[in-house]
């Protein structure tokens, strides 16, 4: 965290100023922080000191001695970078002597260096408009070797032909890692490395070894970086303040033509980076500082930006041959050219042809047969725009994403609870927690950089539960690991509310002020005491007692408690009573509504939360507005000047079944239009869902890949990678942050924008956003219609030719209880705005639910629940549990992480995750090919140990078409959240099998 990030939390934990000390430098009277380094406060005043092991961000390690200073009546020499400012004292950072032994520590280190360095100073000297950072004639002093060469130029330092004379001999290069070059020829041992590796990431794989002249960085044990347990973050490459350590993208020369701010693509942390663009090609990434991440980043965030170059990508739109069948069976091992399947075809040949035909059906069939499936993976505006197209054109509700696959059934009962969809508390409370339950979640693997913030409080004392089937990597740093029987969420968390009532732990005056029906989820956990769970759940009643007891009352100077959970507490039949039993933990306890506490529901892609928020879902109008409320569909109706049907459309799952209903159905459904989304790998039961997709009459995927849906597709319309488009993203802590366009589209690909709004106007909307109209701001009132030429708001990035700020003006209108304070104008300036944010002063609203919740009542409901099964149980026939999930190296589906050429080479192949008793007990050796089957399909690959997966249960993540785990997934739903049962179905599991060939991807071969 950078110090002024730490001063920012500390005033908000202590609601006070940091105090101001006098001192003395180089003659002048000036004041510091309390606490605060010689160095920041010379730097405040203007005075350089060089430095090179300090780097912002990491703790001060003093090693260098670059940044010594003169300190008056002291004999020795002080590091200015871990050295406290105190009353009086009187600094020289310029005085002769001072000045003598930094120069003398700059060519001490210069003189070791080789003569060709790894960090050239030859980057640009960029002017920024805008977050993008243009490339300008003039350039930087060229030095070989990063910061070194910097500060030797500044100081005017030159190296001595006798100390080049002593260099040392040079170490060898390390390149096993796919992602980062080691060169330590050029290490100065700052230790910078060590500190971003073990204190910031806390992956503990970087160390120093040995003593004197001996000394040097280690990856573990004195491994390979690419042997090593390295997990690839780049903290490190990040840190290096000479190139010892680099990406193998960026050796040497440091010159790009522009650096552009942008968001990860990818999970819901919503990390701030930037762009290093050369050529229309990204070059490298870097970690900014933004709210969510501080600078940090993981592997994907990275090094997994190479998907949008990838050779695969579509580049113009296609039509699919006459009389060439939509064959399901085909997809697990396809192979060869699309051309075989597929034509070229013009832009407006596409368009008519897609949207003709969707109009037809709509026409001929009636207004539900028609359905679209938008994606958590665009930008808040495509979401917007592709469900408002779905009911203003195709004229019924039936839209959903992937949502619906994730946080459906959370959100359900959240809203039901506390009225609000949204995380109370985002993950950076994590820091003034004294406890947090981390429960059906992995976030080292998911959700990378919001797990270094949890590994950073246990650190400082935080008490961390991990509750899951699996122990996963978050484990090693957990204070008790409740590792239950998979399916047995309820049961767990009832005995853990049974025993925060019985042992009289309630927060009363919170149930009696701010809770209602607290006697009802009194009665109903007396059956559920810990003695009586723990045969069902696995876990010993004192270990639930123990841990029930430190919720509630979090020993420490922390007093909070916080819940974080993943999709393994949604993705259950009893997803929504799972959900609902959190809620009732934190409330009965008093946990919520306060700094440290609350409840989150980590986001599992980059734009789960935006998506949601915008409408893309059949039941909600944007900012979860029923269609079915009289008032709300009244408004909706007068805003977009259309009739709008006022009943809720069909989910996902449901979606399917309607595809393939008899001809007799009213609201059979015959025509789709799928925009980023891949229901032929992300749909549970893939055989049906396969089937279901080659039947419908005509198909319309919008995609930047040939994916398993565009392989059944009757037109694929070629769109924009997020680094090829502008738009906003909000992620799992409620922040709105602006992405803007980094490199220009391949081929005739064009913005997704551009290509909602063409099938609009084909299907007799009359649309045209442009960035002109009325001024920032207005909210449109419910009489009035919505003005599609909106706000000027001085757009300056690319990308914006499709109406992106006048989209988002449109969208800040629908969505005005919540974002009506954040213009595009603010987005622009501030990047990040955390809602709500009710105006243009208010800096939104990191915590929530302090005085009411969302409820018409404004008290949290408590819903009591009850243990109910899976749908389907482990048997003699399939004795194993089948649990699905994410990897670190992939994301959803994989069709960008495996066209990733870092991600790729770090994980090529699909595994199956086992313990080693169960392999033991099968007669199998990690490597193994094994097969595994469920009632509905089965899938041939090799087998891994991991001791965290517990007896009688098997892990596969579902990003391999050629081992697609949703092949064998249920599809039956939470009654409420209608969300499908990913999390557990019954398999078998067998020796030997054959592997299906990897066709495309890392391997260059057309897929």
């Amino acid at each position: 965290m950078s110090p002024v990030a730490q001063v920012a939390v500390a005033v908000q934990a202590h609601q006070s100023t940091p105090r101001t000390v006098d001192f003395v430098l180089d003659g002048r009277p000036v004041t510091a922080f309390e606490g605060e380094s010689i160095l920041q406060a010379a730097e405040r005043h203007g005075v350089e000191i060089p430095r090179l092991c300090y780097s912002t961000g990491l703790r001060a390690d003093g090693n260098c001695r670059a940044c010594v200073v003169e300190i008056q009546g002291e004999r020795t020499l002080a590091p200015s970078c871990c050295r406290s400012v105190t009353a009086g004292m009187d600094v020289k950072a310029v005085s002769e002597r001072a000045l003598k032994s930094q120069k003398m520590v700059l060519e001490m280190l210069l003189s070791d260096m080789p003569e060709q360095g790894y960090k050239w100073n030859d980057s640009v000297r960029p002017e920024t408009v805008a977050g993008v950072e243009q490339a300008s004639a003039e350039h930087d002093t060229v030095g070989q070797h990063g910061e070194l060469s910097q500060w030797a130029a500044q100081m005017n330092v030159t190296v001595r032909p006798a100390l080049k004379a002593l260099r040392r001999s040079q170490p060898a290069a390390d390149m096993s890692h796919p992602a980062m070059a080691v060169n330590l020829d050029t290490c100065i041992q700052c230790t910078r490395c060590v500190r971003a590796c073990r204190e910031v990431q806390v992956n503990d794989v970087i160390g120093y070894a040995l003593r004197g002249s001996q000394s040097q960085i280690v990856f573990d044990l004195g491994d390979p970086m690419g042997d090593s347990t390295c997990v690839g973050c780049g903290e490190c490459v990040q840190a290096c303040p000479t190139g010892a350590l680099s990406p193998k993208t960026q050796i040497g020369s440091q010159a790009v033509d522009k650096k552009v701010d942008s968001v990860c693509p990818f999970c819901g942390v919503g990390c701030l980076l930037t762009y290093n663009v050369k050529d229309n090609t990204i070059v490298s990434v870097d970690g900014r500082d933004g709210p969510a991440n501080h600078g940090r980043l993981c592997v994907k965030g990275r090094f997994g930006f190479d998907y949008a170059h990838h050779e695969q990508r579509l580049t113009t739109p296609l039509i699919r041959k006459p009389g060439v069948p939509k064959d399901p069976a085909a997809l697990t091992g396809r192979s060869g050219d699309w051309r075989a399947v597929f034509r070229e075809a013009t832009w407006d040949e596409a368009l008519t042809l897609a949207a003709g035909k969707l109009k037809d059906l709509r026409d001929g069939h009636g207004k539900k047969a028609l359905a679209g499936f938008g994606s958590a993976k665009g930008s808040n505006e495509e979401a917007y725009l592709f469900q408002k197209l779905v009911r203003t054109g195709f004229g019924s509700n039936n839209v959903d994403h992937c949502t619906r696959l994730c946080h459906a059934s959370s959100v359900a009962a959240l809203l039901e609870g506390v009225g609000s969809g949204a995380v109370s508390n985002q993950v950076s409370d994590v820091a003034l927690a004294g406890l947090i339950l981390v429960i059906g979640s992995n976030p080292t693997a998911n959700h990378p950089v919001a797990a270094t913030w949890m590994k950073n409080a246990a650190k400082n004392g935080t008490k961390i539960v991990l509750a899951d089937p699996r122990v996963t990597d978050l484990g090693k740093h957990a204070w008790r690991t409740l590792q239950f029987k998979a399916d047995t969420d309820v049961a767990m968390l009832n005995a853990l509310i049974h025993t925060v009532i019985e042992e009289g732990l309630v927060d009363e005056e919170f149930i009696r002020t701010r809770a209602s029906n607290f006697e009802a989820l009194r009665d109903n956990v007396k059956g559920y005491s810990p003695e009586a769970m723990a045969p069902i759940c696995g876990i010993p009643a004192q270990t639930l007692r123990e841990v029930a007891r430190e919720y509630a009352r979090p020993s420490g100077t922390r007093k909070g408690a916080m819940i974080l959970w993943g999709m393994g507490i949604s993705q259950h039949v009893h997803g929504t009573d799972n959900a609902r039993c959190l809620i009732a933990l934190a409330s009965v306890t008093g946990q919520i509504g306060k700094p440290g506490t609350g409840l989150h529901p980590l986001r599992g892609q980059n734009n789960v939360q935006g998506a949601s928020d915008a409408g893309l879902i059949p039941m909600m109008f944007p900012n979860y507005q029923l269609v079915s409320d009289r008032a709300a569909h009244q408004w909706f109706e007068n805003f977009w000047g259309q009739p709008l049907d006022d009943q809720p459309g069909y989910t996902v799952v449901e979606i399917m079944h309607k595809v393939l209903a008899p001809e007799s159905d009213p609201h059979k459904i015959r025509g789709m239009y799928i925009m980023g989304e891949n229901p032929a790998m992300s749909d549970p039961d893939l055989n049906h869902a396969r089937h279901a997709l080659a039947s419908l009459e005509h198909l319309v995927v919008q995609d930047i890949f040939m994916t398993e849906t565009a392989w059944l597709a009757d037109v694929v319309l070629p769109a924009t990678a997020w680094p090829e488009k502008t738009g906003t993203v909000s992620n799992t802590d409620r922040m709105v942050q602006l992405g803007r366009q980094a490199i220009e589209p391949p081929g005739d690909a064009r913005p997704d924008l551009w290509i909602i709004q063409q099938i609009a106007n084909r299907m007799g909307l009359n649309w045209n956003y442009v960035d002109a109209g009325p001024p920032p701001g207005a909210v449109a009132p419910s009489g009035g219609s919505a003005a599609h030429a909106v706000a000027s708001v001085g757009a300056s990035s690319s990308g914006e030719h499709s109406g992106v700020a006048a989209v988002y003006e449109e969208m800040r209108q629908a969505m005005h209880a919540a974002i009506s304070g954040i213009t595009w104008e603010r987005l622009q300036r501030e990047s990040s705005v955390t809602y709500p944010c009710q105006g243009a002063d208010d800096p939104g609203q990191p915590t929530v639910f302090i005085d009411r919740f969302d409820t018409p009542d404004g008290r949290v409901k408590l819903v009591p629940a009850d243990i109910i099964p899976a749908n389907e149980r482990p048997d003699a026939d399939y004795p194993f549990v089948l649990i699905t999930g994410r990897q670190l190296e992939h994301w959803h589906t994989g069709s960008m992480t495996r066209r990733a050429s870092v991600l790729d080479a770090i994980e090529p192949m699909a595994t199956a995750s086992m313990c080693g008793a169960d392999l033991t007990a099968l007669r199998l050796q990690a490597g193994d090919v094994i097969t595994v089957q469920s009632r509905r399909g089965a899938v041939a690959l090799h087998v891994r140990r991991d001791d965290g997966t517990p007896q009688g249960a098997v892990f596969i993540p579902f990003a391999y078409y050629e081992a697609a785990a949703n092949l064998m997934t249920n599809a039956a739903l939470d009654p409420v959240g209608k969300i499908p049962e990913f999390k557990y179905c019954a398999v078998a599991v067998r020796r030997g099998g054959d592997v299906a060939a990897v066709a495309g991807y890392g391997t260059g071969a057309l897929a």
